[in-house]
């Protein structure tokens, strides 16, 4: 190979290197992203904390005031859905789980010849607990919420008004259907007649300008 070839190969390859610099150079001039004389704001978006407050629960309804309005025709009809495991009848066969017949107030997990769970057991105490309306509402509503450890695999029926009508049509099935409770009555627990106020009270003063009450007749 002679200079000339040797020269030629030097020239092409500095100029290759000159072209792919000035590509370069020129490619930053038109590209650059100079940073901006004022910055601009930066928006945050808040992000909800863990474990943060939960929104309040809906106020559950008393089942009073539920029942006032309950049918119990409709009641039937849901009903259809539990009789693969309970029976309605007087004297009906218990099937897995108890004949709910006369069901309102009968005492928890003393049904005859039904074998309950560890669960029910415990929360029957001894039979002094009972299936009172109220018991009822919160049983069907979530069964194992409520009595941990129940054989029970009902998922529960969330709807106030199903409820209401499942409990009124168990009612129906007694002889002597059990009074329905009170709608609004208040909770609040009233002194009985005669009893003596509490201790350290102040006695009720008579109103301004009423004479003052004369002994009674011996």
């Amino acid at each position: 190979m002679d200079s000339n070839e040797v020269n030629k190969l030097l020239a092409g390859f500095l100029g290759t290197v000159f072209i792919v610099f000035s590509v370069g150079i020129v490619s930053n001039a038109l590209f650059a992203s100079p940073a901006p004389e004022k910055p601009g704001f930066a928006i945050e978006a808040a992000e909800p904390t863990e474990g943060g407050p939960a929104a309040p629960a809906a106020e559950a309804k008393p089942i009073a005031d539920l029942l006032a309005t309950a049918n119990a025709e409709a009641g039937a009809a849901i009903f259809k859905k539990c009789q693969a495991c309970h029976s309605g009848e007087k004297g009906g066969p218990n099937k897995v789980g108890p004949d709910l017949w006369d069901i309102v107030d009968r005492p928890v997990a003393e049904h005859e010849g039904f074998a309950y769970s560890a669960g029910m057991k415990g929360f029957s105490k001894g039979g002094a607990e009972k299936w009172t309306y109220d018991n009822l509402n919160h049983f069907i509503t979530s069964p194992k919420k409520f009595v941990k450890g129940t054989a029970m695999g009902f998922a529960g029926l969330p709807k106030d008004e199903d409820r209401a009508n499942v409990i009124a049509y168990l009612r129906t099935l007694s002889d002597n259907p059990k009074p329905l409770p009170q709608p609004g009555a208040s909770a609040e627990a009233k002194p009985a007649e005669g009893a003596k106020p509490a201790e350290g009270a102040a006695p009720a003063k008579p109103a301004e300008g009423a004479a003052p009450a004369k002994p009674a007749a011996q």
